[in-house]
């Protein structure tokens, strides 16, 4: 019986430590924005993934391979940083593609592990825009700097989303 009895504390003790020793979860978000245009010319805007000229703290696009799986961009943002992504899925049949950050200094975007989707839905001659995105905060150890932690992260991918679709809103409305 003692055997047993030193054996389960063991074990909770070791379960307990494995608890807190556990790191960063990945974080999952999700922006939405219905725009006054047919799907096609959202598309248009959107679906290119060498143009980031839609999301409104981008300079300037620099890529290779087009819309090609494989294909990469490199975004310089206004201030010099840049963001180094590659095209992971593309489906321009049903307007949606999938694209990951291979490189991004964390004082730019707090992630690691990002990807992203973006879909381009007809509803009815207005067009709904989903941008997903899956990611881990800036800092992948226990104990976060809170510049680098979950919520951090979170709300500076959120915030990228918003302010882009709602630039995005407006760009494709205003040519409407």
């Amino acid at each position: 019986m003692r055997y047993v009895t030193t054996a389960a504390v063991a074990l909770l003790a070791t379960v307990s430590f494995a608890a807190q020793a556990h790191g960063p979860s990945r974080q999952k978000v999700s922006e939405q924005v219905e725009i006054n245009a047919p799907a096609d010319k959202v598309w248009a805007v959107v679906g290119n993934f060498q143009d980031g000229s839609w999301i409104p703290v981008v300079e300037k696009t620099e890529g290779k391979g087009g819309n090609e799986v494989k294909a990469t961009r490199t975004l310089t943002l206004k201030g010099g940083a840049t963001v180094e992504e590659e095209l992971a899925k593309y489906d321009a049949a049903k307007k949606t593609f999938m694209y990951r950050i291979n490189k991004v200094d964390v004082k730019t975007l707090p992630v690691n592990d990002y990807s992203s989707t973006i879909e381009v839905e007809d509803e009815g001659g207005k067009t709904k825009v989903t941008w997903k995105g899956a990611f881990y905060r800036g800092y992948m150890n226990n104990d976060p700097p809170p510049e680098l932690n979950d919520e951090a992260s979170k709300k500076a991918v959120l915030g990228l989303y918003r302010a882009s679709l709602d630039n995005l809103k407006a760009k494709v409305e205003k040519g409407s």
